[in-house]
């Protein structure tokens, strides 16, 4: 390597954890490279939303995507998914720009999951805590992790689209 040249490190890989807390939750934990505001911003705004939400691998493609971020304000996501579309959606229950964000997960009718996803800023990353509680032991248990656990995927790619916006703001 020359002495003289330098070189730009890459973004840090952070590891995402995927753990049941209780019979009712479970919490999604990755630090992502990138200050609250835009990563918050990654979560409530579509045209960003839809950049990094759906795992490569999973093969898909977001059809749609409603994203009205505020209390009392609505979501909605179709994906393409043999042999029809499938729809997510629901509510927002509570929007503290920067910091916390949690919505209904209604296509689940009254065993729906609640979603809360907490952004605590260090040093110009972002710890995010994404938890999902839901109404009863039997709920989670039909439910899976396998959601959470394509977690690391999305983060990962969340980390690829913040690299790919500092790039464009000429940071």
């Amino acid at each position: 390597m020359n002495a003289g040249s330098e070189s730009k490190p890459g973004p840090v890989k952070h590891r995402t954890t995927v753990e049941r807390k209780s019979d009712r939750e479970v919490v999604v934990t990755r630090t992502i490279n990138g200050p609250a505001r835009i990563v918050f911003e990654a979560f409530t705004k579509a045209e960003l939303f839809k950049r990094w939400w759906v795992p490569k691998s999973m093969g898909m493609t977001l059809l749609s995507c409603e994203l009205d971020a505020r209390v009392g304000g609505k979501y909605r996501l179709v994906f393409d998914h043999s042999p029809e579309p499938v729809a997510f959606f629901g509510t927002y229950v509570e929007v503290k720009p920067y910091s916390r964000l949690a919505w209904s997960n209604d296509e689940g009718g009254e065993g729906g999951s609640v979603t809360t996803v907490t952004f605590e800023e260090t040093a110009g990353k972002t710890l995010v805590v994404l938890t999902e509680r839901y109404p009863s032991k039997e709920a989670l248990d039909a439910a899976g992790t396998g959601a959470q656990d394509a977690m690391g995927e999305q983060f990962d790619q969340l980390d690829e689209l913040l690299v790919a916006l500092g790039e464009s703001s000429g940071q």
